[in-house]
């Protein structure tokens, strides 16, 4: 929104990047779910008939998926990773996310009503965990993905203590 006589605001990105680890557990997570993919295409491609108008086709999409698949596991992560932010500062969750999209979120402390704090089988590998921020809004939690787990405990920790001494229920 522009206001006369004042220039137009620009919203500068988070000061924090996630865990350079993300990286490669995005890549894991996304070599995880193509394999299952490939495996049914393979098997789909293995017991149909040759020589007929849907072995061609099916080829294609073999290949096409095939190529969304490495770009998937190959750009997706480092691409993310380059754009993934994170900031709790003046009162308020900031967080950028997005690979081919850019979604920015920000909520103020006061209309917090819970902090959670994930980790999935595969991130505990990589001792990353995840971060969500319920707010009192219709857009739904936010989400502050890869931290380094003891990162994430003590961003929690200290999430807990600032809503703690906000008064009233965040609604």
């Amino acid at each position: 929104m522009e206001v006369e006589g004042m220039p137009p605001a620009r919203l500068r990105e988070p000061a924090h990047r996630v865990s350079p680890r993300a990286v490669r557990y995005w890549t894991v997570n996304a070599l995880l779910g193509n394999v299952l993919a490939w495996a049914v295409m393979f098997v789909i491609a293995w017991f149909l008939p040759e020589g007929r108008w849907w072995s061609t086709t099916l080829v294609w999409l073999f290949v096409v998926a095939m190529l969304a698949n490495v770009v998937e596991v190959v750009v997706e992560p480092v691409v993310r990773y380059r754009r993934t932010r994170w900031e709790v500062r003046d009162g308020r969750v900031f967080v950028q996310t997005g690979w081919l999209s850019r979604d920015q979120r920000i909520a103020p402390l006061s209309r917090v009503q819970t902090v959670d704090t994930h980790r999935g089988a595969v991130m505990r590998l990589y001792r990353l965990a995840n971060i969500t921020v319920t707010t009192a809004s219709a857009a739904g939690p936010i989400t502050i993905p890869c931290l380094d787990t003891d990162l994430a405990e003590a961003v929690t920790a200290e999430l807990a203590r600032i809503t703690g001494q906000t008064r009233g229920d965040a609604t």
